[in-house]
């Protein structure tokens, strides 16, 4: 079963990594395009600085130059920008579009007034320095602004104390005719004064408005550009068509969203066919599991598999189809299991006629000392006989012989109720087992209740010590040997032994008796089985042998039994040894 648990494991692993790995993608091109939005959002507002920080997201600094893609290349020809890449010292390891009167070199001096004046000649700038590499690298942008020089010239040519001449009116539409573009004058307060080709006239700008038009240029049809004479206190707005388009459009970040979207759809389609995928494999031997398990359930426990089933499972050469070789292993264990409950329906039966025989055995042993105080008890009410004390003694030796022996009788179904319930405790403590076996072989020994039986003690050359319980360990020890006792015939020798092997001590019962045959070895220890001889003399319920054997397994031990019919017996406890006598 470790095999199934590894291939489960493994494939719903799998699948859950493949979701995962489909739902990153999908929340990181989630990511990306708002990115992209912002990134736009941003050229659309300032179009130098958002097309630059695109332009450092693509070029590739490698060797010591400095490249981009061509599309890009091709977008800054169009807008009429120039790009220039700068290593530490200085020098331009990559341009485009640059004119022929900027340098390939720049001093410290040089790169000071830049960042200062954001402008280099006739042209404006925009910088960035980046330090992510271990290289700095300084990125310049330039571009001419010719709506604010050709603004310039008009509040040159057509003012005077920043208002329009009147006399030159005419020629200052001609001019802004000749360009599509229209001019507006306001005041400190934002009130329109002047407004010359507005096909909308505003009349009043609120603060904001001016602002919002110089910085959102994407929210409106025109450019607005705007010159402040602080001097008059007057602004001209100089209005032209937004014929720009943003430098990003074909640039590395809408590839990569591209790619990013196309990625998760294929990890998404692959998962939903993964799913279809599970829903075939799984569900197909689930299904066939059921069917299984419903013949089970009402009592047919020997076919595993119809015969349409087994044409669905296995090919002609009896190997598992694939949709089923990862359930090999639990429809094998279906068979076993088909085999053991069949296996255990018969044993139930069986069981059911040994317990009648074991009652039928139980209400013997109970019913014959039951009599005997039963007619003594009689005797002794009548009052018809005359018992003299000698008599008198033999009856009351009998009574309690017939009472101790129905007491035990008691006492055993208790114990073995008990045991069968795990409800005996044990109080182990670290004890030698030499002295403990020497101690019970003597108490045998020094039983004048026992005759014409030999006893024998074999110890092992090493003292073993274990964790017992001594009198439960005792209790164990004289089921066994009583057994040996009541069912061996006269001048029986029983050698009690002991031995090391590994990490386990070996207590061995032999006798050279009767033996047993395979039956009664293999219901040996069966609660139920007493043999063939259920007559007083062979006292107890048939239990004995069943307590012992709790009582090993409780010390985590187990019992071996070796027999031949009229060569003897041997009783066999494996029992760990202390720990400090575990071999490392």
């Amino acid at each position: 079963m470790k095999s199934i648990k590894r291939r489960l494991t493994f494939h719903f692993s799998f699948q859950f990594i493949a979701v995962i790995a489909c739902v990153c993608c999908i929340l990181f091109c989630a990511l990306i395009f708002l990115g992209y939005y912002l990134t736009k959002q941003d050229i659309k507002r300032d179009l130098p600085s958002g097309s630059l920080s695109v332009l450092t997201t693509d070029t590739t600094v490698k060797n010591g130059k400095a490249t981009i893609s061509a599309d890009l290349e091709k977008r800054l020809k169009q807008e009429g920008l120039w790009y220039q890449v700068l290593n530490k010292q200085g020098d331009v390891i990559g341009e485009v579009n640059t004119p022929k009167n900027i340098p390939k070199h720049y001093t410290v001096a040089q790169l000071l007034d830049i960042e200062k004046q954001k402008k280099f000649r006739d042209y404006h700038i925009v910088t960035e320095l980046d330090t992510f590499f271990v290289q700095p690298t300084y990125y310049i942008l330039g571009y001419k602004n010719k709506l604010k020089d050709q603004l310039y010239d008009l509040y040159k040519n057509y003012s005077q104390g920043g208002l329009p001449i009147t006399e030159k009116v005419p020629q200052l539409e001609k001019q802004l005719l000749s360009k599509g573009a229209s001019l507006q004058v306001i005041n400190n307060q934002g009130e329109v004064v002047s407004s010359f080709r507005m096909s909308q006239k505003k009349q009043q700008y609120e603060p904001l408005d001016i602002i919002s038009r110089k910085i959102e240029k994407d929210k409106y049809e025109s450019t607005a550009t705007i010159f402040h004479d602080s001097k008059k206190n007057y602004s001209w707005v100089f209005h032209t068509p937004n014929k720009h388009q943003t430098i990003s459009d074909y640039s590395i970040i809408k590839k990569t969203v591209v790619g990013a979207v196309i990625v998760a759809a294929l990890v998404l389609l692959a998962t939903i066919s993964i799913s279809i995928w599970n829903a075939f494999r799984y569900g197909g031997p689930l299904l066939l599991f059921t069917s299984w398990l419903g013949r089970m359930g009402s009592g047919n426990y020997s076919e595993v598999l119809t015969e349409k089933e087994r044409k669905r499972v296995f090919r002609k050469n009896g190997k598992v189809r694939f949709q089923y070789r990862l359930y090999s292993e639990v429809i094998t264990a279906f068979y076993e299991m088909a085999e053991q409950l069949s296996l255990a329906e018969k044993e139930r039966k069986q069981l059911e006629t040994t317990r009648e025989e074991w009652m039928t055995g139980i209400s013997h042993d109970l019913r014959t000392p039951l009599s005997t105080i039963q007619g003594y008890g009689h005797m002794l009410e009548s009052g018809h006989y005359n018992w003299n004390e000698e008599e008198l003694k033999e009856i009351g030796q009998t009574l309690r012989d017939k009472s101790e022996y129905m007491v035990e009788l008691v006492e055993d179904f208790s114990l073995a109720f008990k045991l069968k319930n795990n409800v005996v405790v044990l109080e182990t403590k670290k004890v030698d087992v030499h002295q403990l076996l020497q101690h019970i072989a003597l108490k045998f020994v020094n039983d004048r209740t026992i005759e014409n039986v030999h006893f024998s003690y074999v110890p092992a050359p090493l003292q073993p010590f274990t964790q017992a319980d001594p009198r439960w360990f005792e209790r164990m020890l004289d089921n066994l040997i009583f057994n040996a006792i009541k069912h061996n015939p006269k001048n029986t020798t029983i050698t009690i032994s002991t031995a090391i092997k590994s990490d386990r001590v070996l207590i061995t019962i032999q006798d050279d008796g009767i033996g047993m045959d395979e039956e009664t070895q293999k219901n040996l220890f069966d609660r139920y089985y007493r043999g063939t001889n259920t007559t007083e003399k062979t006292e107890g319920a048939g239990l004995g042998m069943s307590i012992a054997k709790a009582i090993c397994e409780l010390h985590k031990g187990h019992i071996e039994v070796r027999s031949t019919l009229h060569k003897g017996t041997s009783i066999i406890l494996h029992l760990p040894l202390s720990a400090d006598q575990q071999p490392n």
